[in-house]
């Protein structure tokens, strides 16, 4: 026994499968493991039931390849690039052998403040209560493990396929609009408007989130804190919670300039870190208003969408 409790019981090995990359890139093909490092997450693994509960599988930790290695090298060649340069609208789609798929968005892999958390678990261990001293059983097959979500429905076993994608949808781009503003957001499922928001409703609760802002590109732009309420409540009565959801749910998050960044129903609805995405509403007129994004899952400012115009639900 030591002090890590992480790594006090017996660890076995997950057989690997083959996967291969494709999708917009310049260099498909199959993945070599052979120099990429180990990574180390530490998962409470838990499902949706039949009865629309949670009902929780075990605590485990796992070791695996991180997928920001393992798309490290590719070289992207996206199918907007000509329309929308940046990387935001990008995700992957990772398919298992028994055909199932799960999404994750560009930024979740590599604009995160925590980075790997997202692995293909090549070994695995309990995590074993000290009183109780229960087992909890033990997968078998490598699998995908997404260490940052609430509900486990993305640890897919077995992968064999990743897809690189962009956001399947055209926007008019303007970075030169001024002044930027728009006076509410729209919402569209599968190109069917559901709604329209204008107004914070008075039962959500604004929250402060202190940040150093910082862009990829440009550096600092702020240590002010924000305040706005999280993206998720608002959205929740459009896009609830299901497997499918959990699974391959994914959004579109659009400026009024045509700037945009995907991110994943995971992503926003199933986080385990409380670091959540806010709307924050400004003073009416102002520029770059009326509502803007703050992700603070994020280490640099690029999904910080101002004068969001539309957002999508879907595809």
């Amino acid at each position: 026994m030591t002090n890590n409790f992480y790594d006090n019981t017996e660890t076995l090995p997950l057989p690997l499968k083959e996967i291969t990359i494709e999708g917009e890139i310049a260099n498909p093909g199959k993945v070599d493991f052979s120099n990429l490092p180990l990574h180390t997450v530490i998962v409470k693994e838990t499902l949706l039931d039949n009865a629309g509960g949670d009902r929780f599988i075990g605590a485990y930790r796992y070791d695996g390849y991180s997928l920001f290695d393992i798309l490290d090298n590719r070289i992207l060649k996206k199918s907007n690039s000509k329309e929308f340069n940046p990387i935001i609208d990008l995700y992957i789609e990772i398919e298992n052998e028994k055909g199932e798929k799960i999404v994750f968005s560009w930024g979740e892999l590599y604009y995160p403040v925590n980075l790997h958390k997202i692995i293909i678990a090549t070994s695995v261990s309990r995590i074993v209560p000290s009183k109780t001293k229960e087992l909890w059983p033990l997968p078998v097959e490598c699998k995908i493990v997404a260490a940052s979500d609430l509900i486990t429905e993305r640890n897919i076993s077995s992968p064999v396929k990743i897809m690189v994608r962009s956001y399947p949808l055209s926007f008019t781009v303007n970075r030169e609009l001024s002044p930027l503003y728009s006076k509410q957001i729209e919402l569209f499922n599968s190109g069917n408007k559901l709604g329209m928001i204008d107004k914070i409703p008075e039962s959500l609760t604004n929250e402060t989130f202190n940040t150093i802002f910082y862009g990829r590109g440009k550096g600092i732009h702020s240590t002010t804190p924000f305040i706005g309420i999280p993206l998720k409540d608002l959205l929740l009565k459009y896009y609830p919670v299901t497997k499918e959801n959990l699974m391959s749910g994914i959004l579109c998050l659009t400026g009024k300039d045509g700037y945009r960044c995907a991110v994943s129903y995971s992503e926003l609805f199933n986080r385990n870190d409380q670091q959540e995405f806010l709307l924050i509403k400004s003073d009416p007129g102002e520029d770059g208003g009326l509502f803007r994004i703050f992700a603070a899952s994020d280490f640099f400012s690029d999904r910080a969408i101002k004068s969001v115009s539309e957002i999508h639900l879907g595809y």
